[in-house]
Formats: C-alpha cells, sequence, structure tokens
C-alpha cells in the first residue's frame, strides 16, 4: 500500500469513526419525569416483577400498562451517567453484585449511587436509546431475544441488537400521572392471594393496611399490606345479620358495602336485597378498627319498596369541598339517586332525593362520587352484571362541578339522560369489569373493581387512574 493510500485510508477511518460518535450522541433526558422503557425488539415494557417493593426484586419485560412499576425517574449521577428510580418502589436499577459478565441480572436496590446503578443514555439516532452501564461497560438486553411477558433484563456486550435499544416513552411531568390514555384497554393489575370478591371496596388505614369489603354472607373482609397480596379476614357481622332478613328473605347474604374513614371511625353503608326486586334497604354500620367482628349496625338509613321508582342498594359515601355528606345510590328503575347526610348521625338530614344519572329504566348501577381537581367524577357500571362471562358490566365517568351535579360525559350529553363515556368494559379473557370504587392513594388514584374469568368466577381487578388533557380520567 503506497504512503498516499495509507494516508486516504487514515482519514476515512478518522472520518467514520466521527460519525460513529455522532450518532453515540446522549439522549435529551427530563430529569423531572416518569418514562416508560419499551423495547424494540418485543414492544415490551422494563417492569418491577410481581409489583415487587423488595432489594433484590427481579426486572424484567412485561406488557405496557403504563403502571408505577413500569414507571422510572432518570436521577443525575453527573458525567453523563443517570440511576433508573423505580416510581413504584423508590429504588434504581442495578447490576447485580456489581458483575462485569454478560448475562448477569438487573435487579433493584436501594440507591447507593454506585456505577452498577448508573447508565449512559446513547442515541441510536432512530427513535431508540442504549443503556450503558458505567462499571461494565454492557447494554441493558433483553435476554436471548426474549418476547415473552416475564422475560429476563440483563446486561450484554453491545452489540446495536434492536433487544438493547429502548424507546423512551414520557408519562408524565414530575413524576406525575400519565396523560394520554393506552391504545387499549389494559388487564387487571397483578394480584395475589384471596382474589375472589364481588362488589369490592377498599379503604386504607393509617398504619398502611388496606381492608377491603365485599358483596357476601355477612360482609367478607380481606386485608393487604402492599394492595398486591390478600388475604381472608373474617367477615363484618359473623354472628349473622337478622336486622336484614326483612330484605333478604332470611338470607346473611348483603351486598355491595362502602367504607369510609372519617371523623376517627370507619363507616360502612351496604345494602340488602334479592335479585329483580326492588324492596331494598341501605343501612350503616360503624367501626373503630374495621376488624371482623368489630362493627356495631346503626341502623336504616334509607328503603325502597315495591311502590317506588327507585331500588335503595349499592350505597356509596362522600364527603365534599364544604365539608356536607352525601349518599349516593341505585340501580336500574329511575337511575342513580343522591341524598344528604348528616355528619353527626350518618343518617339522612332531609327527605330530599336527587336523581343524578339514569338510563329510563334501564341498565345502570353502582355509583361512586369522588374529587379530582375542579371537579366530582360520578362513575357507573352501564348493562348487566352477575352472569359470569356472559356479563356486559362496563364503567362509565361523567363530571359536574357540583357534587349534585348535573353530570355531563365528554360529549355534554347529560346522565340524567343516559350519558356516560367509557373508560373500562370487557376485552380478550377480561368480561363483565365494573361495580367500581376509587381510592386515592399515596401513588395517586387508584381503581377497583370485580371481572370475570373464563371459568366464570368474579375476581378483583386493580388499575390505576390518569387524566388526559382536558380532565377526563382512563384506566392504565
Amino acid at each position: 500500500m503506497s504512503g498516499l493510500t495509507t494516508l486516504v485510508v487514515v482519514a476515512l477511518l478518522a472520518v467514520c469513526q466521527s460519525v460513529v460518535n455522532a450518532g453515540a450522541a446522549a439522549a435529551t433526558i427530563d430529569t423531572n419525569a416518569s418514562y416508560v422503557l419499551i423495547s424494540r425488539h418485543s414492544g415490551k415494557a422494563i417492569d418491577v416483577y410481581n409489583l415487587a417493593t423488595d432489594n433484590g426484586a427481579p426486572i424484567v419485560q412485561w406488557s405496557r400498562n403504563d403502571g408505577a412499576w413500569q414507571q422510572w425517574q432518570f436521577v443525575d449521577s453527573g458525567g453523563g451517567y443517570y440511576r433508573l428510580k423505580s416510581r413504584h418502589s423508590g429504588k434504581v436499577l442495578d447490576i447485580a453484585s456489581r458483575s462485569t459478565a454478560d448475562g448477569a441480572d438487573v435487579i433493584q436496590w436501594t440507591d447507593l449511587n454506585g456505577t452498577n446503578q448508573q447508565f449512559r443514555v446513547v442515541d441510536t439516532g432512530s427513535g431508540y436509546v442504549k443503556l450503558i452501564n458505567r462499571n461494565s461497560g454492557k447494554a441493558l438486553d433483553v435476554w436471548e431475544w426474549s418476547t415473552a411477558d416475564g422475560g429476563r433484563i440483563s446486561q450484554y456486550t453491545d452489540t446495536g441488537g434492536t433487544n438493547q435499544q429502548w424507546q423512551l416513552v414520557k408519562v408524565g411531568g414530575g413524576g406525575g400521572d400519565p396523560t394520554t390514555p393506552p391504545a387499549s384497554y389494559p388487564n387487571p393489575g397483578y394480584v395475589t392471594g384471596d382474589t375472589g370478591v364481588h362488589d369490592p371496596e377498599v379503604t386504607k388505614t393509617s398504619s398502611g393496611t388496606y381492608i377491603l369489603a365485599h358483596t357476601g354472607d355477612n360482609i367478607p373482609l380481606k386485608t393487604s399490606t402492599d394492595r398486591t397480596a390478600w388475604r381472608n379476614a373474617g367477615a363484618a357481622f359473623p354472628g349473622g345479620v337478622p336486622w336484614a332478613h326483612a330484605y333478604t328473605n332470611g338470607s346473611n347474604t348483603l351486598w355491595a358495602p362502602d367504607i369510609t374513614y372519617v371523623n376517627g371511625r370507619y363507616y360502612m353503608y351496604y345494602a340488602a336485597s334479592t335479585f329483580g326486586s326492588n324492596h331494598s334497604a341501605i343501612f350503616l354500620a360503624t367501626s373503630t378498627t374495621g376488624a371482623s367482628g368489630s362493627w356495631t349496625d346503626q341502623g336504616l338509613v334509607i328503603e325502597s319498596r315495591t311502590s317506588d321508582n327507585f331500588n335503595a342498594i349499592d350505597p356509596n359515601l362522600v364527603v365534599d369541598a364544604q365539608g356536607r355528606w352525601w349518599l349516593s345510590f341505585g340501580s336500574f328503575w329511575s337511575g342513580i339517586k343522591l341524598v344528604q347526610l348528616d355528619p353527626a348521625t350518618g343518617k339522612r338530614s332531609d327527605g330530599t332525593i336527587r336523581g343524578i344519572a339514569g338510563r329510563n329504566g334501564g341498565a345502570i348501577e353502582a355509583p361512586t362520587i369522588f374529587r379530582h381537581g375542579d371537579y366530582y367524577y360520578l362513575l357507573v357500571s352501564f348493562d348487566l352484571c352477575c352472569r359470569g362471562a356472559d356479563s356486559t358490566y362496563r364503567v362509565m365517568v361523567g363530571r359536574s362541578t357540583s357534587v349534585t351535579g348535573p353530570y355531563v360525559d365528554r360529549n355534554g350529553t347529560a346522565m340524567t339522560s343516559g350519558g356516560g363515556t367509557q373508560i373500562l368494559a370487557g376485552h380478550g379473557d377480561i368480561h363483565g369489569p365494573g361495580h367500581q370504587a376509587e381510592l386515592d392513594d399515596t401513588d395517586g388514584a387508584v381503581l377497583f373493581y370485580h371481572w370475570y374469568a373464563n371459568d366464570n368466577s368474579s375476581r378483583l381487578g386493580i388499575n390505576r387512574l390518569g387524566w388526559d388533557s382536558a380532565g377526563w380520567p382512563f384506566v392504565y
């Protein structure tokens, strides 16, 4: 090779290297935002397996649902490196045991700002980035090119493969909720243990424990410490409910309990009735602990007779911005009703019954009212429950600036005229999701509901609520 040819080759190599280096520029990162990291290869998101919060929990890929366990904040470590902090657990991505080997596990761990917890974000120039670990110099990698939910995330020598390329999808500023609804309805979030429920309602104790009550004999109770693993915890009234037998034809089965912690006590409104009848009643019970056997019935709140045009079931308590108490309830007949309560007793303060939603006698029930921002939101279930996998329940919403309404849907149609914007419905093997309840938890608004599996069993569903740019909720 001549000296001139050698110089030309060296010059070309230098140009090529400068192009490579230009393509390896750091991506722009908003350290105030949360991101979902989507694999270019599989289309799945980096996920904390089983919603774990403990050190050493494995990091996997999973179908995108934008849950907090799939949201990551980039924390600046300096020098162009970042730690990836889980919104769910507060822990960061970590190469286990500071390994430098191909295939090493990626886990979550307490943020120590170690180099094995630091990643350089390298832009590939195609809308995707590589994440290069500072300690090992290796790339974050979907192990063995998996496309399955639960596929392991590892580190591997940087090959530039699509299983090492990630799309950073911003889901909210300041670690907030996502503002764009997912393309399809999400599956219920991961739950374990005793999750067979119908008409679930959940409250949270001052110690952080969750109490769930649901339809069944004597009102069954469940508890959880993490909103994921649930266990049976007895019944509110283990000795039976003879005071309700006039409405239940002698049965101890009670419906749709609603629990709120207020004024240092738990208030539980619940319904007594039989299928197809509006000879129904809503009762109130109170407890200082919420535990099985601790509940004292405080008597009748409202009843409906066969001569009435409403049905007194599916109660839900809401305390408005002025501290006033309201109880929504209703099913079929003339629709969803609202009465005012006396906070001193938990009973009705007057004889007024307001109509807030209806479908001209059609299938509407299970109201839930909650406040977010400047609006009160009314969630209801449309269509048919209690038919196993043939159930057609779906969750609808309207909103109002006043707790008493009028509630309208996204199109401006009044909910008293059949309006409602759908936010969750059956899809795939998820049948008839409904009888929803909302809880404002430390990580945002949470939606609880039941759904039916293909074997007709009724199961617990838990998802998060996000808010679009117009202030309408969506399920993710």
